[in-house]
């Protein structure tokens, strides 16, 4: 059974860091593509951030530089490294497996003095 599990979200101060993680289980994430996205209250669902079965990496301009994506194949886990926060971050984090059609529950990623 496929499952996609966020977590390490939280409330962090303007200029802090978090870094969720998205465990897989039922498929080996290094061989697919896998994505990040977020969802901020009233908004549409806005991809951030993917990395490819080589370990290629892009990322929405709205993150780039502040963000990485990274996968650890040895835990079966995706993992996003945010700096520099800005309380626009503010919103729901998914991880996403496109090929499989699955997403995560979500994580709440609160930025806020």
């Amino acid at each position: 059974q496929v499952q996609l599990v966020e977590s390490g979200g939280g409330l962090v101060q303007p200029g802090g860091s978090l870094r969720l993680s998205c465990a897989a289980s039922g498929f080996t994430n290094s061989r697919y593509l896998m994505n990040w996205y977020r969802q901020a209250p009233g908004k549409e669902r806005e991809w951030i951030a993917r990395i490819t079965s080589l370990g290629t990496t892009r990322y929405a301009e709205s993150v780039k530089g502040r963000f990485a994506i990274s996968r650890d194949d040895t835990k079966n886990t995706l993992y996003l490294q945010m700096d520099s926060l800005k309380p626009e971050d503010t919103a729901v984090y998914y991880c996403n497996w496109p090929a499989g059609n699955y997403w995560g529950q979500g994580t709440q990623v609160t930025v806020s003095s």
